[in-house]
């Protein structure tokens, strides 16, 4: 039985060593990034949904197309409330061969209400370069609806955007740089102490003869030399330095949104010894109108005046103990069992904060 324990122990402790976080999900590897595509195209089948004769560039987009198609007609004589002019998007993600498919979103320009049930007719995607990667064609899924009768309507969701699964075609491959004998990575939260680590997790797993393979320029790029028994196949160098785990530092940070109440903070976030006195003032103001009539047969008017009444009251302090080295978790959980309030305890962060005793980096969003 105490075997089993030991063993038991061992198994813990050898996951304790192990943990941590994988360098894949701190870093991104230079070069290897989606890419924006764009385009503008027109959504037909509506049904009489799309957009009215006053947007003038649908019924222009509309006789462009009728034109390629060899029908000749003149913009003035398009009902274009079947049609609907759109802007597509869709992100082209590394290494994309041709005849690959993508997702894309539709969004209406004009003031048609509903592209749902349309049809997106062919749009070439181009990316920053005006070069065309993609061409996307495709039924549009709006995931809302509007439905009306008379002067009663229901809208669901957002009806005037939406989604061509798998809509976009591939035409052009993806411009990604390709691994070569030096990487460049990209750190997604920079920090120095993290860089420090992923340079010395690489070099202990593949440094030879104390050979440095790492070099951290700064807090946001790493520098790696690939082994020159990679050089074949460095995607298999790639693949190990991804698996590596280092501890990942992450900077004491309170997060607090003052509109909707919200309050994120960290586990760790150390307050300083001080004291918290808090209670809430309340100020009411009340307006109510006095009407003054004149006498009988006098020449005076009736009269409206404002009588305002101000009341201020000021709630019990309320005080909160905490044992030394507490952390903001503590303390909110503290406050929230006092019965205060969101903004409350946003109000007491801003303070402790002012009087330097929270170290951490306090946020408002």
């Amino acid at each position: 039985m105490i075997r089993r324990s030991i063993s038991a122990l061992l198994i813990l402790a050898a996951g304790a060593a192990q943990a941590g976080t994988k360098i894949r999900d701190l870093v991104n590897l230079e070069g290897v990034r989606d890419n924006q595509l764009v385009g503008y195209g027109l959504v037909v089948g509506l049904n009489g949904t799309g957009d009215k004769v006053t947007t003038i560039f649908s019924a222009q987009t509309l006789t462009n197309l009728l034109t390629r198609m060899g029908v000749s007609v003149q913009p003035s004589a398009i009902m274009v409330k079947n049609t609907a002019a759109v802007i597509v998007t869709a992100s082209l993600p590394p290494f994309a061969q041709p005849g690959s498919r993508l997702d894309v979103t539709v969004g209406a320009v004009g003031d048609a209400s509903n592209l749902q049930g349309g049809l997106l007719v062919m749009t070439p995607l181009k990316g920053p370069d005006n070069q065309v990667y993609a061409v996307a064609q495709g039924s549009v899924v709006t995931g809302g609806y509007v439905a009306s009768a008379g002067a009663t309507s229901k809208t669901v969701n957002h009806p005037t955007a939406g989604r061509v699964p798998n809509g976009a075609i591939i035409e052009r491959g993806s411009p990604s740089i390709e691994p070569s004998q030096r990487l460049h990575l990209q750190l997604r939260t920079p920090d120095y102490a993290t860089a420090a680590r992923i340079t010395k997790a690489i070099d202990g797993q593949f440094g030879e003869n104390h050979a440095s393979l790492a070099h951290a320029n700064n807090s946001a790029l790493i520098t790696v030399e690939v082994p020159a028994a990679f050089w074949s196949h460095p995607v298999d160098f790639i693949a190990a330095v991804e698996e590596l785990t280092v501890d990942a530092d992450h900077p004491a940070r309170v997060v607090v949104n003052e509109r909707t109440g919200t309050v994120v903070t960290g586990r760790d976030v150390i307050i300083a010894p001080v004291t918290i006195l808090h209670g809430p003032l309340t100020v009411e103001i009340e307006t109510t109108e006095t009407v003054s009539q004149p006498l009988p047969l006098s020449s005076g008017q009736t009269v409206v005046a404002p009588k305002t009444d101000i009341t201020a009251k000021q709630g019990p302090m309320k005080n909160v103990s905490l044992k030394p080295g507490a952390t903001v978790e503590e303390l909110v959980r503290a406050l929230v069992a006092t019965g205060s309030t969101p903004r409350d305890i946003i109000s007491v962060l801003q303070a402790l904060k002012a009087a330097g005793a929270i170290d951490a980096e306090l946020e408002v969003i």
